[in-house]
């Protein structure tokens, strides 16, 4: 790969300066082998695949784009058992030059907890900058091979792709009057925790001996270091493209599958559609016994292969008029019309959020709790603004406004309702009601 003068792998060339860095053409520089690994891969060239890997993984622009990545994303103030962290120019630039193969050994992760909408808690590996970086830098190498592999319609963790694409997936296999009834709603217990390793380092198109220290690294929990046996810990970079990596095939070989039994022309007839968002996924399918008898076995046969299985609780076969609940939707026919709303969970798991960030900030400022709610209030409104959301959002304004008055009268226990409208609740033009972030009278008359 031919880079800059400035940008060459040769670390005498490298700038002095971590500002100095032509940032434009480290980025054309990966686009470039990234681009080269691809056509690699439509030729079936897979040593040159490889050995273009391995170039990219060694070259200046790329492990600036590993640190650049690592240290400017949210996790960045977040350290792992080291509790090293880079902050300043100086530590970024000298951090390219660590990012070597040879000679690096991972060091076990940090783990800690999360909250899940459920009330259980999620655990997350947190690893260490470096080993961060090093995930970053193979990922730049190993994303235009998953890319090229990966099913028509995945849409997780994948470049211009998101949740409103499945989502428009799913309403065109379903909203037609000829369209499938039945869908086989799936769920994978602990995916990322129990993929197996076997699997990943025989499959997985990457520096093998790289990725088996990632994945045998261990993690620490208050102070004790435990084993990593088997899956791909939730927090590092490549962990999500690992894990599509193993449900890669699950359309494509499914399809394959039902035409090799079946035929093309009865295969088509069945209607199976697979749509899949990260280890969330769902199949349509003409009738219910398609689906449970030939289906779902395939399904669990192939996820067995991976060591994973499906949740017996939440995975659940379906008729499209009973309706299903996928990526904060529901999706559910009504006389014959396919409508998707958000799901209550997701309205209920909102609202929770939203009350919780009001009860935590009981004596704070009107303008500080309005800062606070509107980047949450417009998130969630903009993620269901394609589907049908009236109702919810105007169930959702009702709660708010509701937690939001029990708030100011907590303030003001002695003052009356009137009072408490006129100061917090002001008419704004021709809206009554508003919450704005003003704090008296005066101004709120000010600004109608």
């Amino acid at each position: 790969m031919r880079e800059h003068p400035n940008t060459v792998s040769a670390h005498s060339h490298a700038p002095d300066n971590w500002h100095a860095i032509d940032w434009r053409r480290v980025e054309r520089n990966v686009r470039a082998t990234q681009v080269r690994i691809v056509k690699a891969i439509q030729e079936s060239n897979w040593r040159r695949v490889k050995a273009l890997q391995r170039m990219l993984t060694r070259s200046f622009s790329a492990k600036a784009s590993a640190v650049r990545r690592v240290t400017e994303n949210q996790g960045s103030r977040t350290s792992g058992i080291d509790k090293e962290l880079w902050t300043t120019p100086k530590t970024k630039l000298a951090a390219i030059n660590r990012l070597q193969t040879r000679g690096y050994r991972p060091m076990p992760l940090r783990r800690v907890f999360i909250p899940k909408a459920n009330g259980k808690q999620r655990p997350l590996g947190i690893p260490t900058m470096l080993d961060r970086a090093m995930q970053a830098l193979y990922l730049l190498a190993l994303e235009p091979v998953s890319e090229s592999i990966s099913d028509a319609n995945s849409y997780g963790f994948r470049r211009n792709r998101s949740t409103h694409d499945a989502m428009s997936q799913l309403f065109v296999s379903l909203s037609l009057k000829a369209s499938a009834r039945w869908v086989l709603e799936a769920d994978i217990e602990g995916c990322f925790d129990h993929i197996g390793h076997d699997w990943l380092l025989r499959h997985v198109p990457t520096n093998a001996e790289v990725l088996r220290k990632w994945l045998k690294a261990g993690v620490v929990h208050k102070g004790r270091l435990a084993p990593t046996d088997e899956g791909t810990p939730q927090g590092g970079i490549i962990s999500p493209t690992l894990a599509n990596v193993a449900l890669n095939g699950l359309e494509s070989k499914l399809i394959a599958h039902l035409r090799s039994r079946l035929g093309s022309t009865k295969a088509a007839k069945l209607k199976v559609n697979v749509v899949r968002y990260a280890d969330d996924f769902v199949i349509t399918g003409e009738s219910e016994d398609l689906l449970a008898s030939e289906v779902r076995p395939w399904v669990e046969a192939f996820l067995a292969q991976r060591g994973l299985r499906l949740s017996e609780e939440k995975t659940r076969i379906v008729h499209i008029d009973e309706g299903f609940d996928f990526l904060g939707w529901n999706f559910r026919q009504y006389g014959g019309k396919l409508l998707i709303k958000p799901s209550t969970k997701n309205v209920k798991a909102f609202y929770r959020k939203v009350k919780e960030a009001i009860s935590n900030r009981k004596t704070v400022r009107q303008a500080d709790l309005v800062r606070v709610l509107n980047p949450m209030l417009r998130g969630w409104a903009n993620y269901h603004r394609p589907v049908v959301a009236k109702a919810a959002y105007s169930r959702m304004d009702h709660l708010i406004f509701r937690a939001l008055w029990r708030w100011s009268k907590r303030r003001h226990s002695k003052k009356n309702a009137r009072w408490i409208k006129e100061k917090y609740f002001p008419a704004i033009g021709v809206r009554n009601g508003c919450f704005p972030p003003i704090t008296s009278r005066t101004t709120a008359r000010g600004r109608r």
